[in-house]
């Protein structure tokens, strides 16, 4: 019997050969994430297959912070609390607000505070199980689909930039290639590389075969975002995810690159296998992150790893009051073992940049 999951599979499967065979029988691997994660109704953050939870038993893929502690999102908030202050807004702007929980989160900790919360989600599927977590502030709540040309507020991405497409180069006896995809003569989607004059950021040290991702789709988003937010006169931007500057991004040694899947709460690195039922994501390039948002105009305010972030903003005397099963949850959070050191924070602003909460010590810009 065909299941749901298998039924999906192989309209997008389907869906994305024949933009192949429309392409000229290859498109880049940007081209196949983005695909395999955003067609309508078909694509892994469009469908309706259960994606965040806390263990695979509900049949959930990950767990992200919000999820883990809702400890997460009172630290948080005493940044976006510090940045609504600074910039002199009352708005707060998620993107890809997932299950809605961080969202409930700075919503109860930062109260009157915030006028306005405003969510831009792509996926129809999670605006609506958004909509109904954030039943009881649906007076201060708004979806939006696309940028708006100005923005005024504080904005927040929380394991956003990781599921942004991202272009793949393998350099192959010496020589650059994009790795894309293609369809084999079994109809099976298989990797499939093109000579290119594409070139990682820096070099990568060494002759050997190497395989990376590079970001434009990323920086062009943060280039935007910039734009906005210096149309709408004042304003800021956390990102939060996994990732490193480019001198560790680019290491000799990293010469697997960092795209992984992730499904019931286990991670493979096969992005052509089952598409649609599993995430596709790659580790973020935090330099290039920085640059775009330089080059647009924008300050940087700090970079720090997630576990200095939240103990400056205050977790410690958050988890002293908790209890102990919340404590323990917590600490996943600061733990460098854990979410602690991998996961890390960048701050941008418009206009001269303030001493953020979050970056008060520990801050690691210069080392972008």
């Amino acid at each position: 019997m065909t299941t749901t999951a298998e039924s999906l599979t192989s309209a997008l499967a389907a869906h994305i050969r024949a933009d192949i065979a429309a392409a000229g029988g290859w498109i880049g691997f940007d081209r196949f994430m983005e695909l395999a994660l955003y067609t309508p109704g078909l694509g892994y953050y469009a469908n309706a297959l259960p994606k965040f939870g806390d263990g695979p038993r509900e049949g959930s893929d990950f767990t992200t912070a919000p999820e883990m502690s809702p400890l997460y999102g009172r630290a948080l908030a005493a940044q976006l609390a510090e940045a609504l202050h600074a910039t002199g807004t009352d708005a707060v702007w998620e993107f890809g607000a997932g299950s809605g929980a961080l969202a409930a989160q700075l919503l109860e900790a930062l109260g009157p505070r915030v006028r306005e919360y405003c969510i831009v989600e792509l996926s129809a599927e999670l605006r609506a199980r958004q909509q109904q977590r954030l039943a009881p502030w649906a007076g201060r709540v708004r979806w939006i689909d696309a940028l708006p040309e100005a923005i005024r507020g504080v904005v927040v991405g929380n394991e956003v930039l990781d599921a942004m497409p991202v272009q793949l180069l393998a350099r192959i006896g010496g020589q650059w290639h994009e790795r894309g995809v293609a369809v084999a003569d079994d109809g099976r989607l298989v990797h499939a590389d093109r000579p290119t004059a594409l070139r990682p950021p820096v070099d990568v040290a060494g002759t050997h075969d190497y395989v990376t991702e590079i970001h434009p789709r990323a920086r062009a988003f943060i280039a935007t975002l910039a734009g906005c937010l210096l149309a709408g006169g004042a304003g800021a931007a956390f990102f939060v995810d996994y990732g490193f500057p480019e001198a560790e991004y680019y290491h000799p040694q990293r010469h697997m690159g960092t795209v992984m899947c992730h499904r019931g709460h286990r991670a493979d690195a096969d992005a052509l296998a089952d598409v649609g039922e599993k995430d596709i994501t790659a580790h973020v390039d935090f330099t290039g992150i920085a640059l775009a948002g330089q080059d647009a105009g924008l300050s940087v305010l700090g970079y720090a790893s997630q576990g200095r972030f939240l103990l400056n903003c205050g977790l410690g005397p958050l988890m002293d009051a908790a209890s102990l099963p919340q404590r323990t949850m917590a600490a996943r959070l600061v733990h460098e073992h854990e979410m602690g050191e991998l996961f890390k924070v960048v701050g941008l602003c418009t206009g001269d940049p303030w001493d953020a909460l979050g970056f008060a010590a520990g801050d690691r810009t210069h080392t972008l």
